[in-house]
Order: C-alpha cells, then sequence, then structure tokens
C-alpha cells in the first residue's frame, strides 16, 4: 500500500476542563489550515475525510484509537481457529470510510472486499488515500434502498461483513445495520463493535437490544467477544469498547427494526 499523502494542517484539542462534559458524539478539535482556524465535531466525518491525513493523526495517533487492529485481529484469529480461509471470502467493508479497517483486510487475505458507506466524502478519501484497495465501494442509505441497489450488492456474495467504530450513535440505524446483515450468505462471518454501555442498553428501540436479541433467538452465534478501550476521549478519559465476532446463521427479520 502507498504511503498517504497528508495535507499541513496544525490540530488542536479543547481544554480538558472543557472536553471533560462532552459526550463522545459532541466531541469536537479545532484546525488550522493556512492560517484559518475553524472548529469540526469530531462525528463530523465528512469535513474530516476531506482533509487528508486529519483522520489518521486525530484518532490513531492523538486519540489512542485502535479499534481497526482489535476487531480485525479478533476476526482473523477466529478464522484461523476455524480453519477458514480468507483467499476463499468476499467482505464487506461497512462504514468503511476512509479504508482504514479496508486496509487490515486486505491484509488478512480477503479473496474480494467491497466498501460502502453513507458519505461520498468517505468513497473519495479511499480513493485518494487508499487507490485500488476495494475491489468496489458503494454509496448509499441502506434504510433507503431501492431495489436496484440491493440487487447490485446481493450481486457481490458476501460472505463476511465487518463493521468498525460506526454503531450505536445514529449514524447507522439497526434498520442499515440489519440490511447490511442480510446482504451476507448464510452462514457467514459478522465482526464488529460497539461501546459497551450501548451492549447494556435494555430499551427495546436501542441498538444494544436489538444486538442481543440476535444472539438470544440464533440468528447470530457468538465465537469470541472482547472488551477493551477504544480510544481515550478528547478529556483523556478511556471509552470503553466490546468487540465481537459471530457466526450469521440467518437473516434476521426487518420487522424487529420498525419497517
Amino acid at each position: 500500500m502507498e504511503t498517504l499523502d497528508t495535507q499541513r494542517f496544525e490540530l488542536y484539542l479543547p481544554a480538558r476542563t472543557v472536553g471533560d462534559g462532552l459526550d463522545q458524539d459532541e466531541e469536537w478539535c479545532e484546525l488550522k489550515i493556512e492560517g484559518e482556524r475553524q472548529r469540526i465535531r469530531l462525528h463530523d466525518y465528512a469535513a474530516i475525510y476531506n482533509v487528508p491525513g486529519l483522520y489518521e493523526q486525530l484518532f490513531s495517533e492523538l486519540l489512542d484509537c485502535n479499534s481497526p487492529e482489535v476487531v480485525c485481529d479478533l476476526l482473523g484469529a477466529e478464522l484461523e481457529d476455524a480453519a477458514v480461509d480468507p483467499g476463499t471470502m468476499r467482505a464487506l467493508d461497512f462504514g468503511s470510510g476512509n479504508g482504514m479497517v479496508g486496509e487490515l483486510l486486505d491484509e488478512l487475505g480477503f479473496d474480494s472486499l467491497v466498501g460502502l458507506d453513507l458519505l461520498p466524502e468517505a468513497r473519495n478519501a479511499a480513493s485518494r488515500d487508499r487507490p485500488g484497495l476495494y475491489d468496489d465501494y458503494h454509496v448509499l442509505d441502506l434504510s433507503e434502498m431501492d431495489r436496484h441497489e440491493r440487487a447490485e450488492l446481493n450481486g457481490h456474495d458476501f460472505d463476511a461483513m465487518v463493521c468498525v467504530a460506526a454503531l450505536g450513535f445514529g449514524d447507522i440505524p439497526p434498520i442499515a445495520f440489519a440490511e447490511a446483515f442480510n446482504l451476507v450468505d448464510s452462514p457467514g462471518w459478522i465482526a464488529f463493535n460497539i461501546r459497551e454501555r450501548f451492549v447494556e442498553d435494555t430499551d427495546p428501540g436501542g441498538f444494544g437490544a436489538f444486538i442481543k436479541r440476535m444472539f438470544d433467538e440464533g440468528i447470530l452465534e457468538e465465537r469470541a467477544r472482547v472488551s477493551y478501550t477504544h480510544r481515550v476521549s478528547v478529556a483523556g478519559e478511556p471509552l470503553e469498547y466490546v468487540a465481537l465476532v459471530a457466526t450469521k446463521r440467518r437473516d434476521v427479520p426487518l420487522e424487529w427494526t420498525g419497517r
């Protein structure tokens, strides 16, 4: 993979006393480019992807995010334990962003790798930063798929899906996760992560309850789970997540999502 080109910028986090009062989806940073300083929410991914190197410096280097490595290493270990060769598999990188996770999946040796994200800025960043990584990259809202888009995605014949750092804050609602999940053949492999507090959420309309129901009813069969620090907050506090690898046994009914 080619070395990532970066743009000259200066990055500033809020003072610890300010950042301490922010929830994860409220956090922000300030970016200075060519003398102009602007505030960007950490969940404003479109703005972040538009600046080469900003995502990596902000999340990986400054905030110590290691979720791509944790989830992909866990998946790789489970595939090896099951004597499954990734070189025979077609993987969907759901919420693929600029390709950081896809790069690790490529290193695992998947035969085919397809990206999918809601944002055109994500696909542009992946093409810019990691050209040629994906065999295809779709930009669409799975909760609003038409039959042509569904048929095109089904044509990839996925037998694995990976979703890293995209669940639990409304960026991917349960209906979109269910649609992506149902694109994977049964049996198939599913790997994802989610903040611990969402796993423990028993609200029937919440994401944690939705995932729990999938396990309880045998749609997902858990193979491995690990709790770990996803990254630190802008105030320096650890954000605790859970990474899971599971086997898909059958499709999830879309009516579970209220559709």
